[in-house]
Parts: C-alpha cells; structure tokens; sequence
C-alpha cells in the first residue's frame, strides 16, 4: 500500500530568506531563472505553503510574461517595463524568491514620479496556449494608430508627425 502523503499547512506569510522581507499571498515577486543570464521571472503568489514540520515552504504562482515571451513577441508600443498576466499557474520553492515587486495598472505606472527597477506594469492578460490578450484592442493616441508607450514622450509621433 502507498505511503499517504502527509497535509500541507497554509501559511499566512514567508520571510525570503537573504532579504529577509515578509511576502504573503497576493504579492508579486521575482523568482529566479535556473538560467543566471536571464531577468528574474515576475510572478503573482496565490498560495503559502509547507509540510507538517513546517519545513519544504511551496509557492503556487501565477506568472507574468514579458512581451519577448509572448506568441508574437515585443512590439513597438509595449514598453521596456511591461508584463501580462498570464494563466499560466505553478508551484515553486519558496527558496526561488529573490525579493519583492510591484505590478502597477497601466494608469497608476504612467502617474509614477519616478519609476524603480522593482516596478512593472500590465494592461493585458495573456492566455498562454493561443496567444490571445484580453483586451484585445487597446486605446491609440494619434493618427498612425499606434497604442502609447509609456516609455515614448508623446510630443510628436514619429509616425504620422502629429
């Protein structure tokens, strides 16, 4: 007879071990990449666990996806700092965290003073098996019809020169 596997404990929060900064379900983290010459990986923690001796602490998370990642990659107006939600779910060790970030609506990451290395922004969630975004259309600031792009000083378009 198989050996029945022993209940996990929900935890309320994790301390990431080397920062020692406290993350709890709804954060957004960066995980570590297995390989060290990519970004961190961004994601959204849904769920704290560990096992009964309250050790072998597991993350479920939702992950994010940078444009370059995406079916049809990066495109002109995505900017340097944005992800989409994905419904891409999994299950990692705690011990992948590198530390904490924040992913800001479109609106608010636009109305920062200045923005940090630790700061994204979303305007779409991405299905990960058809490529579909949700919107499928976003709203375009000028005559070449091209969506903003936060990092682009919208003086003059470069496109259509209005």
């Amino acid at each position: 007879m198989a050996k029945a596997k022993a209940p996990r404990r929900t935890l309320d929060s994790y301390t990431v071990k080397g920062i020692n900064k406290t993350v709890k379900a709804g954060d957004c983290v960066l995980m570590r990449p297995s390989d060290s010459s990519k970004p961190s990986y961004i994601a959204k923690l849904e769920k704290i666990d560990c096992d009964s001796r309250g050790a072998n602490v597991r993350v479920r998370v939702r992950w994010y996806y940078r444009p370059e990642e995406s079916i049809g990659g990066r495109r002109q107006f995505h900017g340097s700092k944005e992800v989409f939600l994905s419904d891409h779910h999994d299950v990692q060790s705690a011990d992948t965290i590198e530390g904490k970030c924040t992913v800001h609506t479109f609106k608010s990451y636009t109305q920062l003073d200045a923005v940090g290395n630790d700061d994204f922004f979303c305007r779409f969630e991405y299905n990960s098996s058809t490529g579909a975004f949700v919107p499928d259309r976003v709203a375009v600031y000028c005559k070449c019809e091209m969506p903003y792009n936060p990092d682009d000083l919208m003086v003059q378009c470069e496109g259509c020169t209005d």
